[in-house]
């Protein structure tokens, strides 16, 4: 018999089954300081502190003023599926607390060094417990206020591996001010303190407004670009805000979408939102939300995973057409004010200074048939700009692409140039085939110039955003960018890279940082270098809904026909597709 057939089947040990359970719910320091939030809120806290300590992995300590804990509760707290939120399986089907799995003390005591100091109103003393490998060891009494504080430290550290896959500390950190943002903006009436080893991250204050949360949260000059949304049927009431169509970013990480208070993520639900645009903002791009959607809670299901980031949603369909209905109601009744057109004084100073741009009342009316279409004038420069760059460049190595021979025959759907080849005809898709021009120049000229900015341009980042930056700049400066810290959340940009030529907007900055985030740990400076040289290229290339003349497609093509690799995009995504006439007489049935 094989070794396979002489296995037997054992049970694993308490401590084993705790530790796989703990990786379902705690997969980073966020994890913790979601589900120790979560607990505090669900507490009835009105004030929540969070302090971190080597980016989560010494120290995650969670303290508020809720209603505190008594001593035979904590004795079995940190038991697997113990919870105060329900009671029996019915309780599922109408869940209106944020936690209720009982899984996040046990998961958390399993793999980390846990101290719980908590306090009933009514109690002379508070109580001190201490907890190894998810057993409580000690309980004593303490003098402490009224609430709880949960004290995380040595994370992982009976998991090395765990510990092995988390990313970067800037980028862990930038994951939990990421959670405290989320719980900040779905909970304004609580005050929030975030602190980082000391700094002051987040100090967000119970103003019970919205509004005024956002500006502490993601700046004023994102928050005045913000439009009221709500709306609603007899399933479901929406309320929260909106961004203009001219803000945007590369990425949905200014999405912040809530279920009846709870934070959670849903690719349909965003969808909905940016249905609602319609063709107000270019494909690719995402507007800014902040949305309460207010469901009765038998129609959600939010037991879809350990996390509970996930929901499932009766009635789905119809929920989501009324978020569409309620984000088209909102930009149609709005008075839309984009940036303004500025006669050009330089091509820095005219292009960037938004801040003065957004302020003057132009107002448009909202377009509701046509697909967006990028300017001329901006195809027709960028295009210029990479000819420049590119002139004198030849690849001789490779298999002649048939290119240099092609006849253009037209542009489809402002996208797609049709190309008459001797043997069939192309298709190529012109952001891709100038994403890899783009690319191809950029590496080459990166470090070799840059070009200062008139007037210094000042951005504005959300906490989040400014934890990247910090550990990003300098790449960003390799590239030819210089920022300096500029207050709060706040930069000066002094240079730009010279290959981008002159920048219509400072949203590249933002795309650029959106990009990291969204791609996740990338390992070494050769990644770091490479990342950043594709989302230039992705930014500075011409956009699809971009009319194109003969003369600019033919340029575009002989660009292309100079790289080193003409069939695909940075990104891997071909450039063109081939179709030749034998192909074309088979899908005509032609026999000869």
């Amino acid at each position: 018999m094989s070794d396979m057939e002489h296995r037997c089947i054992h049970m694993l040990s308490e401590a084993t089954i705790n530790k796989i359970a703990a990786g379902e719910v705690i997969e980073r320091p966020a994890s913790v300081v979601k589900e120790l939030i979560d607990n505090c809120l669900d507490s009835g806290a009105t004030d929540i502190r969070v302090e971190i300590g080597g980016s989560g992995l010494e120290l995650v300590a969670v303290i508020d003023n809720g209603s505190g804990m008594s001593r035979d509760n904590v004795k079995v707290a940190f038991m697997r599926h113990s919870t105060s939120k329900i009671k029996d399986a019915s309780d599922l089907e109408t869940v209106i607390s944020l936690g209720f799995r009982g899984e996040a003390l046990s998961s958390i005591a399993a793999v980390a060094k846990v101290e719980l100091i908590s306090r009933l109103k009514d109690s002379v003393a508070g109580v001190r417990a201490m907890v190894r490998s998810g057993v409580v060891s000690d309980i004593s009494d303490i003098g402490a206020p009224v609430g709880t504080g949960v004290y995380v430290r040595d994370l992982f550290y009976n998991t090395p591996a765990r510990k092995k896959y988390l990313k970067s500390k800037r980028t862990e950190m930038a994951h939990i001010t990421d959670v405290v943002t989320r719980h900040c903006l779905g909970n304004p009436d609580v005050s929030f303190t975030l602190i980082s080893d000391g700094k002051i991250i987040i100090r967000s204050p119970a103003s019970g407004k919205l509004f005024d949360t956002m500006v502490h949260l993601l700046g004023k000059d994102v928050a005045r670009l913000m439009v009221q949304v709500r709306g609603g049927s007899q399933l479901v009431s929406i309320s929260g805000y909106i961004s203009r169509p001219e803000l945007t970013r590369g990425g949905s990480d200014l999405q912040y979408i809530f279920i009846n208070g709870r934070p959670i993520t849903s690719r349909n639900i965003s969808n909905a939102v940016r249905l609602g645009y319609y063709t107000l903002i270019p494909k690719g791009r995402y507007p800014v939300v902040v949305m309460d959607i207010d469901i009765d809670p038998v129609q959600v299901d939010v037991n879809v995973h350990p996390a509970k980031r996930e929901v499932r949603l009766s009635h789905e369909h119809d929920i989501l057409d009324s978020i569409t209905r309620a984000v088209e109601s909102a930009l149609m009744t709005e008075e839309l004010v984009p940036a303004a057109q500025v006669p050009e004084q330089s091509s820095f100073q005219a292009s960037m200074d938004v801040t003065s741009a957004t302020e003057l009342p132009v107002p448009v009316v909202r377009e509701t048939g046509d697909a967006y279409h990028a300017p001329a004038r901006d195809t027709e420069r960028r295009l210029k700009r990479s000819q420049r760059s590119g002139q004198g460049a030849s690849v001789s190595d490779r298999v002649p692409t048939g290119l240099s021979e092609a006849r253009i025959v037209g542009q489809i759907n402002e996208l797609y140039i049709v190309a008459e080849v001797a043997d069939g005809f192309l298709l190529i898709d012109q952001h891709a085939a100038h994403e890899r021009v783009m690319y191809e120049q950029v590496c080459q000229r990166v470090s070799s110039g840059w070009q200062e900015l008139i007037t210094p341009v000042t951005l504005e980042f959300s906490a989040k955003e400014t934890m990247l930056m910090e550990e990003y700049i300098p790449y960003l400066e390799e590239l030819g960018f210089a920022l300096s810290e500029f207050g709060s959340n706040t930069y000066v940009v002094t240079t730009v890279p010279d290959v981008l030529g002159r920048i219509e907007s400072p949203d590249i900055v933002h795309d650029i940082i959106s990009d990291i985030l969204a791609t996740g740990r990338i390992s070494d400076n050769t990644g770091i270098h490479d990342h950043l040289c594709k989302s230039m290229a992705c930014r500075s290339a011409i956009k699809a809904g971009a009319m194109c003349s003969r003369e600019q497609m033919e340029d575009l093509i002989q660009q292309l026909d100079r790289t080193e690799n003409p069939y695909t995009c940075p990104h891997g995504r071909p450039t063109m597709i081939s179709f030749t006439r034998g192909e074309l007489d088979k899908l005509f049935k032609r026999t000869g």
